[in-house]
């Protein structure tokens, strides 16, 4: 029994130990092979770096079913092209576009489009996106927040189930 033990608590922290690698290794490792879309242009020294206009918005109090969006704009500061390789919202609801694998110039701007369907989430909702991208630290974050007023129908169905588990 502790052999067993001791054997899945070493696999375990070989796993985890395995998959430190970084965001930003992988996606310098992935540019480096992959091939520029102008090898001319596309510089091969320094950091990449995102400033953001602003990396948080707040859409106020929308009702339960709005889709609603907002643009976040970023220039890259940095001496290095920047490529967003990944952008993924904390659930299903909060959707980003970008430009995937795109090389952004230093001193070029871009952005990133977030949705978020409100559709079933009735109360305060703060959701983030998460980029990852050749920057210094692999990641970046993004977050918005609302005052989701709940659709009266919706509600009410709501309550009935919540009422129905309590019984049983």
């Amino acid at each position: 029994m502790k052999k067993a033990l001791l054997f899945s608590i070493a696999v375990t922290v070989i796993f985890f130990t395995a998959c430190q690698e970084g965001t930003a290794k992988k996606v310098t490792a992935t540019t480096s092979v992959a091939p520029s879309t102008n090898a001319s242009t596309a510089k091969t020294s320094g950091v990449p770096v995102m400033t953001f206009d602003n990396t948080s918005h707040d859409f106020g109090t929308i009702t339960e079913g709005d889709k609603v969006t907002t643009t976040f704009g970023f220039t890259n500061t940095g001496d290095a092209d920047l490529i967003i390789v990944d952008a993924r919202g904390s659930c299903g609801c909060t959707v980003p576009q970008y430009p995937k694998n795109t090389p952004i110039a230093p001193g070029e701007t871009g952005s990133i489009v977030v949705s978020f369907d409100s559709s079933n989430k009735p109360g305060v909702q703060q959701k983030s996106v998460t980029l990852s991208a050749n920057t210094a630290s692999g990641r970046e974050m993004l977050r918005i927040k609302s005052n989701v007023t709940p659709d009266p129908v919706k509600q009410k169905q709501r309550d009935a189930q919540a009422k129905a588990r309590q019984q049983n």
